[in-house]
């Protein structure tokens, strides 16, 4: 199953470019929220599978907005790919590397983003967790029942904000306006071949920068929503940045960062595409 955001309503994605708009179709069981539908995400779930569909409509790409736009928590997770761990200086963590993106970051998969002035602006692919239920103390065997679907994120990094100390500031590095971007949709895990193992990538202006799979995953998807909840509470509808591969321009020699007018293409398998352009502030 797949659910989407179109125009601001919670939406049943039929095919790749139709959907059946769940409050009408429901007869107003579930709201046009889409946020809310996490807290009730197994009753939605059985309804969902015998929801009527005839009525499905298409829908553009510009259309959709984040599936997931007011989370109360936003997990993202640092360095989770070895050859990502070694681009950026580091050896690979021995336990998850955790820091937080702000609410107010988070946007749809198409739109414009506003370079912040004398910023080294950062690209970073990622699969994005969907929190569907609360999860306290996981284990990881039963981790993935805990997961409403996956989606894709894109973690927008200014480098030099992120870097500046004494300590480090990743959450504003990572939080400035519009460096949050999921969707287009949340697919649920059974849609998968192997939902441990997607291919994930991105381009700029057609030129390919990523292209790896959560397969190469240091700490996979089980065991970070296990360690999590050994410390704080997941709530439905939270998320988790799960990491990138390889590929980002603060890797690269010289250093590529993004700048006004660049075209940042962003997918993953049997998720969708992203595309979002930037602009001088």
């Amino acid at each position: 199953m797949k659910i989407a955001n179109i125009k601001g309503r919670l939406s049943l994605v039929v095919g790749d470019n139709k959907a059946v708009d769940v409050e009408t179709a429901s007869s107003g069981k579930f709201s046009s929220n889409i946020q809310d539908i996490y807290s009730h995400w197994d009753e939605f779930l059985a309804w969902a599978a015998t929801a009527p569909t005839a009525d499905a409509t298409p829908f553009a790409a510009t259309d959709a907005g984040s599936p997931t736009p007011a989370p109360s928590q936003v997990f993202a997770i640092g360095l989770n790919y070895a050859m990502h761990a070694a681009e950026s200086g580091f050896s690979v963590p021995e336990a998850p590397v955790v820091f937080t993106k702000y609410q107010s970051c988070i946007t749809g998969p198409t739109g414009d983003i506003t370079l912040p002035v004398g910023g080294d602006t950062d690209w970073e692919t990622e699969l994005v967790i969907v929190i569907g239920k609360t999860a306290s103390n996981v284990s990881e065997a039963d981790a993935w029942k805990y997961v409403a679907g996956l989606t894709l994120g894109q973690d927008i990094s200014e480098r030099i904000t992120q870097r500046s100390g004494p300590a480090p500031q990743f959450g504003l590095g990572k939080s400035f306006a519009n460096f949050g971007p999921t969707g287009p949709f949340v697919v649920t895990p059974d849609e998968f071949a192997d939902r441990d193992n997607i291919s994930l990538g991105c381009s700029i202006n057609g030129v390919e920068m990523q292209n790896g799979s959560t397969g190469d995953f240091i700490f996979s998807v089980s065991q970070l929503i296990s360690k999590l909840s050994a410390i704080v509470t997941l709530r439905a509808g939270d998320i988790i940045f799960t990491g990138t591969p390889s590929g980002v321009g603060m890797g690269r020699t010289p250093q590529v960062y993004l700048k006004p007018g660049d075209v940042l293409e962003t997918w993953a398998e049997n998720i969708g595409a992203m595309r979002h352009v930037f602009h001088a502030a």
